[in-house]
């Protein structure tokens, strides 16, 4: 377990005040071919999302959107990113896809952190990591050298690495890869940032290692108020770690809602489908299957549903027309043209057994 972290503001509180907001959001390849369809989300101050697909379902595509380094080819083509910091005592709302490269430089490290799958390569090799977060606390929070040295120091300490005083010496090759994403959530969150982006932070790492971070991410939204959007193909990440699930497939949003709710009874039968292949819950006791097909191309434009070739329940109306995404009720969506619960859906588990059950996922090695 990791130790409490310091609180960074007394006045941040976790209190569902709106931190991110996309609308309608498309990322284009080449200035034509859309990677990224009509994405709309947000998060609350100290609300965990999770933002779960197979690889090249946009999901990556969406974080780097929002912060504002998306790949060389890829721009935002139409819609809104919204963030809305704390400004003393009123909420202060900024266009983020309306920033220059010196307006990122305010938000970027400093109002929103980030911490990716594999430290290493966000790292320099070259400078001791104590180095690294005193530069960006000198930088970002305008301390001095001495100051700046004992904060991370502190910061180290707050993540739950030993004799941190010794850690600032080293170099990145002389730490495991979990010390390393430590390492990184330090520097992510060393200017109080009000949102915290997580992608596939935890992929690389062993189980037990796995848990810990999940664990001092949870600790920082909670002590901090952070806004924390959690990227996995992972549902037992995300039945463990997030308040609300989206669901992504083929670069559009196609579920989201309360996690237990989505879990429990899926109203999209792709997000059914990840649940056959997953180990969670009731369904770590049957035999994992497997998802038929292949997802479309990046940026293959198909009438209706983009999962209809993969889906068991698919109809001719799947096919006849754009597919909306709809308001199911319980602050649920689905984009799907069927009843909520398309025929064959397996019947509700017991929603308030699914966290728990993604609790005990890292204990017994499944999943995570």
């Amino acid at each position: 377990m990791s130790q409490p972290v310091e609180a960074a503001d007394e006045t941040v509180r976790a209190d569902g005040t709106p931190v991110l907001t996309v609308e309608g959001l498309d990322v284009t390849i080449g200035g034509a071919a859309r990677a990224v369809r009509d994405v709309s989300l947000s998060l609350g101050r100290g609300e965990s999302v999770g933002l779960v697909g197979e690889s090249g379902s946009g999901k990556s595509l969406t974080c780097r959107a929002v912060l504002g380094v998306l790949p060389p080819g890829c721009e935002v083509g139409q819609g809104s990113i919204t963030l809305t910091v704390r400004d003393g005592e009123t909420d202060a709302p900024t266009e983020l896809t309306a920033l220059s490269r010196k307006g990122w430089n305010g938000v970027r490290g400093r109002r929103v952190g980030a911490v990716f799958q594999d430290p290493a390569s966000y790292l320099n090799p070259s400078l001791t990591v104590g180095r690294q977060l005193t530069e960006q606390l000198r930088v970002g929070r305008g301390l001095s050298r001495s100051a700046a040295h004992a904060r991370a120091v502190e910061l180290f300490a707050a993540v739950g690495l030993h004799r941190p005083d010794e850690l600032c010496h080293q170099y990145p090759h002389e730490l495991s890869g979990g010390m390393l994403q430590r390492v990184l959530i330090a520097i992510a969150v060393s200017c109080e940032p009000e949102l915290l982006i997580a992608d596939e932070a935890t992929t690389a790492l062993d189980v037990v290692v796995q848990a810990e971070i999940l664990d001092l991410l949870g600790t920082l939204r909670q002590e901090r108020g952070l806004a924390l959007l959690l990227v996995t193909h992972d549902l037992a990440v995300v039945a463990e770690s997030c308040d609300r699930v989206v669901v992504m497939y083929a670069g559009e949003i196609v579920e989201d809602g309360p996690t237990a709710q989505v879990l429990a009874a899926p109203a999209h039968p792709y997000t059914q489908a990840l649940l056959r292949v997953a180990s969670i819950g009731d369904w770590g006791r049957r035999e994992l299957d497997i998802i038929p097909g292949r997802p479309p191309e990046t940026g293959e434009n198909l009438p209706g549903c983009r999962f209809a070739e993969r889906c068991a329940y698919a109809e001719p109306e799947c096919t006849a027309g754009p597919v909306a995404l709809r308001t199911l009720g319980d602050g649920r969506r689905a984009r799907c043209p069927l009843p909520t619960r398309p025929p064959g859906l397996r019947e509700p588990a017991d929603a308030d057994a699914l966290p728990a059950a993604g609790r005990t996922v890292a204990a017994q090695g499944a999943a995570l």
